[in-house]
């Protein structure tokens, strides 16, 4: 029988460990991750748990109020996945902004990440709301698009 997100502990912690992220709790992230946790974003390739600290301190400078929803997750043998929402401010804008993902995960046999492994559409969740350059993408994308 495998667990379900309910009572997988690997899973309940996570879960609570993101939805309820500060800066000052990068500090317990090695007792979620393995010393050296593989973690791979759009944006970031790194191994290593400093590695990873330093890509969600970030996250905190690059962003006002960041705070992750846990909208769905799944675990099976040594295997995890997580479906999330971010919502941040970009700096000095007032706009709330979301980014729709998901992550899939490898646990160590002592229930901590080794790998880490988030999808997410960069050009969709980002770049087509930027002003000049989204434009560019929504037109690209809408001469791309199959017409029924």
């Amino acid at each position: 029988m495998n667990p379900t997100a309910a009572d997988d502990p690997r899973l309940l912690a996570l879960r609570q460990f993101y939805e309820s992220l500060q800066p000052s709790d990068l500090a317990r992230l090695g007792q979620l991750y393995t010393e050296q946790a593989f973690f791979k974003d759009p944006f970031n390739e790194v191994r290593g748990l400093l590695a990873i600290r330093a890509i969600f301190a970030h996250m905190f400078e690059a962003l006002e109020a960041p705070r992750f929803e846990v909208r769905e997750a799944f675990a099976q043998g040594d295997q995890g996945f997580l479906s999330w929402d971010v919502h941040f401010r970009l700096k000095g804008k007032n706009s709330p902004q979301c980014i729709h993902g998901s992550s899939h995960l490898r646990f160590a046999p002592d229930g901590r990440v080794d790998y880490h492994r988030d999808y997410w559409d960069a050009a969709e969740e980002l770049y087509e709301k930027l002003p000049v350059l989204g434009g560019l993408l929504r037109w690209i994308k809408k001469r791309l698009q199959v017409t029924a």
